[in-house]
């Protein structure tokens, strides 16, 4: 019987940490005036390889799990927002994603999916999810599910400056239940463990692009103090 409860207990592990690790990113989006999400925080975490990022969960009514993850970024708004909508290429710096896009985009609402590999244990998943989107430009991006392996996914990405007026504080806070039976204690800390993994990728996205622009800007005889086209950086 003990062998039997602890198996049962080890496959609710690797079920809630294959649905619970996808953390999803919105894409280009257009005006949106929706209140904000409340998420009520339950638990902080924040590891010496991730320094500076904290992560926070709470377990909402009906079986609904709460996340908000937040870090510094030593770069503009602008930047910031370019390195969570790089959909085709979040396959190679983003971890756990294998494959992302936009679907479709009218100007005002846009379509996008995801798809990524996780697991635990011998147990391994590739998950899905189609996700619309809209919000406002270099503020602020909502999203729900449509389509895909959750009851419940939806948020949104903050962007504001830092108190400091040098960088950008990037937040996400979203509402997420798996399409099963999964115990919330695991989506948690599952939640706990991966969203440090993809802020850090979009701080060292976002950051490093900023420091291509500062290049440019330092070697261009013409223009020295400002880049061209779409690589301006937002005040």
């Amino acid at each position: 019987m003990h062998h039997r409860i602890t198996t049962l207990r080890c496959l609710f592990m690797a079920i809630a940490a294959i649905y619970g690790s996808l953390v999803l990113f919105p894409a280009k989006a257009s005006c949106r005036n929706d209140e904000k999400l409340d998420v009520p925080a339950r638990a902080l975490q924040s590891d010496n390889d991730h320094r500076g990022i904290t992560v926070q969960t709470s377990d909402l009514d009906d079986g609904v799990t709460g996340v908000v993850g937040k870090v510094y970024i030593e770069a503009s708004p602008k930047r910031v927002w370019s390195a969570i909508t790089d959909y085709n290429n979040h396959k190679s710096f983003v971890p756990k994603l294998i494959d992302s896009g936009l679907i479709s985009d009218n100007g005002r609402k846009q379509v996008m999916f995801e798809r990524g590999k996780t697991g635990i244990l011998l147990f391994k998943k590739t998950v899905y999810i189609k996700l619309r989107l809209q919000g406002e430009y270099p503020k602020r991006l909502d999203f729900h599910q449509i389509d895909g392996d959750f009851k419940v996914y939806e948020g949104d990405w903050l962007i504001e400056h830092a108190p400091d007026g040098k960088g950008t504080i990037l937040t996400f806070r979203a509402k997420i239940k798996p399409d099963f039976f999964a115990p919330a204690m695991f989506v948690r800390k599952v939640q706990q463990n991966d969203l440090p993994m993809v802020l850090a990728a979009m701080k060292k996205r976002a950051e490093s692009a900023e420091g291509t622009l500062q290049v440019a800007r330092t070697s261009s005889p013409k223009h020295p103090t400002q880049p061209s086209g779409d690589s301006t950086i937002a005040d």
